[in-house]
């Protein structure tokens, strides 16, 4: 019965990390570029009472064996990058990736980072930065005086300027990885590279299986609120039902310790 305890402890523990998970992508369903969490869990290790294949006390074979779970653990949490759904905001330094592929900004010490947010500004400078001030690379700097801007889906950015003159002033590049789940979140909606993800493969829009850039667009969330709904409320009755367990178990134990009352 102390084991039953024990193994119940390790369903809530796990439960509870659920709804920390399903919790997140809730909070995260109106931001542009999010890619909902999924927490996996997997079987602990069993107690061998008998093996299967073992003979018993006659000399047969048994068929099963006696092998007694001790609980769950969680595996992993999983980064599900399947594209959210695409928003026409009509603001020229809104990107969005249609198809694989992260935008590359330079962090403050140097390191490069990846985002599936296209939401981009100027700096004081003309640079084209995320909203964190983040320098999107490969750098390129827009003409104060620019009437308009131009993005292709091969990622090819240009300017209108004074006089009706066209200037191309820089291309676009995207970053793909062998492994996406195997990013390191490090927050404010950016990725870095891991072991486990491999080395960023780069590229311009459109070639080498890298999606196209789709301007005056944002790519939302693709948080399900109904299925994370239905998630919670399957974490909730998973949590009550181990702590039904420990109830169940609390009350054998009271009844052993009672037994010759």
């Amino acid at each position: 019965m102390m084991r039953s305890l024990w193994t119940a402890a390790t369903g809530m523990s796990a439960q509870a990390l659920n709804v920390d998970v399903i919790s997140n992508n809730l909070a995260n369903v109106n931001t542009a570029g999010f890619k909902r969490g999924r927490a996996n869990f997997q079987d602990l290790m069993y107690q061998q009472v008998s093996s299967p294949g073992s003979q018993n006390s006659a000399g047969n074979q048994v068929p099963t064996g006696v092998q007694v779970g001790l609980g769950v653990r969680t595996a992993g949490i999983s980064r599900i990058f399947s594209e959210g759904s695409f928003q026409q905001t009509g603001n020229p330094l809104d990107m969005a990736v249609e198809g694989r592929g992260f935008f590359q900004v330079q962090m403050p010490d140097g390191a490069l980072a990846y985002t599936r947010t296209g939401s981009f500004a100027v700096d004081s400078q003309g640079q084209l930065v995320t909203q964190d001030g983040y320098i999107v690379q490969p750098s390129m700097t827009i003409p104060a005086d620019a009437v308009s801007i131009n993005i292709a889906q091969d990622g090819s950015l240009s300017v209108v300027q004074p006089g009706n003159v066209q200037t191309t002033i820089g291309q676009m590049q995207l970053a793909d990885f062998a492994n996406p789940d195997g990013l390191t979140a490090v927050g404010h909606s950016l990725f870095q590279e891991s072991q486990s993800s491999g080395t960023p493969i780069t590229g311009n829009p459109g070639g080498n299986g890298l999606g196209s850039v789709a301007q005056g667009t944002l790519e939302m969330s693709n948080v399900n609120t109904v299925e994370e709904m239905v998630n919670m409320i399957a974490a909730q009755r998973a949590y009550e039902m181990n702590s039904k367990s420990i109830q169940a178990a609390d009350e054998m134990l009271h009844m052993a310790n009672n037994i010759r009352r």
